[in-house]
């Protein structure tokens, strides 16, 4: 651990959340893209609203000029400079634009979803590399002990063997099982410093840093009926109900392109001062109207718009289906998990008692000479793997809880 940094903040799971719920670019992404899709409900809505833009122009024409080439009329074109404002209101296009206000509305609150989502799933890495590092540093704990036991054994059998009451087959033995722990040693101070590094990732840090956690509390046992979870998980969601606005977004978008076959109503106005200009010209300009757009024929542009529109939402309608399935199917795995992990915390309880029993006879018979070396590295073994198993079923317990939590829409 030299090699490293020591820890140097204390952090409980309740402040790491914090921190990346602050800090993850995960979360910041999010919220930046649902910003974007608030701002194109106002896109959407901007046709409601009236078109009011002003004019410069200045024109010099040879005389008689009129503009023969390019369209079927001849109009005019006189000297002059002319200053006015035009006005462009959308009477009614028949509901277009109410629909597309509602697909872009449901899209907007889909990815406000989609952020809870981000946090969902940033919490659910926290906690998964939180009580990684607690597992991580259970398990160095019990790799220095058992080096440290194994070498006071090995210290023994080597004064055993010079006073000839130990060959040296013992001495061989014990300093195996002591290289074994030593290895044990090097590969969870590795597996701790990993775990580390996940944990600053999952906070949203670009460098690896170390902390000193707060051991938490195990959680209650869990529920006992995965059908009433399944029902939460369902309406809970948040990835579910973003695909569900989806796909209302989607069908608005729909009957958004079906009404494109719809006359559109606009009025019209411009009104302005001509304060130079050739004779025919007034001093000043005013005229209303009304026009009436008409959609005849457009080589299938509308009726490809609303096929792709229908194939798009039809897709999504199944895209909801599959995620339903697989979220039933992730509730029933994170349950089971979850429940097999509480299981666990009793059997390795009872797995430790007896290895530790196991090694007390097994070194109280070799130092009595009725029993070989290979039973003691054996109960050494078996004592060792009975530790490693407890220090990590409560930390694997507690993740697994999280991750049902996740599956049921609990982390936000």
């Amino acid at each position: 651990m030299s090699a490293f940094a020591e820890p140097t903040e204390d952090l409980t799971l309740g402040e790491a959340e914090k921190i990346a719920l602050q800090n993850h670019p995960k979360i910041r992404a999010a919220i930046h893209l649902a910003a974007a899709a608030e701002a194109r409900v106002t896109e959407s809505r901007s046709a409601y609203f009236p078109f009011l833009y002003g004019s410069l122009t200045g024109v010099e024409a040879e005389t008689n000029s009129r503009v023969a080439a390019g369209s079927l009329n001849n109009p005019i074109v006189y000297d002059r400079y002319a200053n006015g404002i035009s006005l462009n209101q959308l009477v009614t296009d028949f509901g277009r634009t109410h629909e597309l206000v509602k697909s872009s509305n449901s899209h907007a609150q889909a990815q406000r979803e989609n952020v809870v989502a981000s946090r969902a799933d940033v919490l659910l890495e926290v906690d998964r590399a939180f009580f990684s590092v607690l597992r991580a540093q259970a398990v160095l704990t019990v790799a220095e002990q058992t080096v440290k036991d194994r070498q006071l054994i090995s210290d023994q059998v080597r004064e055993l063997q010079k006073n000839k009451i130990k060959s040296e087959l013992d001495v061989s033995f014990v300093n195996v099982a002591l290289e074994q722990a030593q290895l044990l040693l090097i590969q969870a101070q590795n597996d701790l410093q990993a775990s580390f590094a996940d944990l600053s990732v999952a906070l949203g840090f670009a460098d690896r840093r170390t902390f000193h956690l707060s051991e938490e509390p195990l959680p209650p046992a869990p529920p006992v009926d995965v059908n009433v979870l399944i029902q939460q998980a369902l309406s809970h969601r948040p990835e579910l109900i973003s695909e569900r606005l989806e796909a209302d977004s989607a069908q608005s978008y729909t009957l958004a392109q079906r009404d494109l076959w719809f006359p559109t109503v606009s009025a019209f106005a411009t009104a302005g001062l001509v304060p130079v200009g050739q004779e025919p010209l007034a001093p000043r300009y005013a005229a209303a109207g009304i026009n009436i757009n008409i959609p005849l024929f457009n080589g299938f542009l509308f009726g490809s718009l609303r096929a792709e529109a229908n194939s798009q939402a039809e897709a999504q309608r199944q895209n909801v289906r599959d995620l339903q399935n697989r979220i039933t199917r992730d509730v029933m795995t994170a349950w089971l998990s979850a429940v097999s992990s509480y299981r666990r915390l009793e059997v390795t309880d009872q797995l430790l008692k007896q290895a530790n029993q196991a090694l007390d006879l097994a070194q109280s018979r070799y130092g009595l000479g009725l029993s070989s070396v290979v039973e003691l590295s054996q109960a050494q073994l078996n004592q060792t793997q009975a530790q490693i198993e407890q220090a990590s079923a409560k930390y694997d317990f507690s993740a697994r809880t999280s991750a049902l939590n996740y599956q049921l829409g609990n982390l936000r």
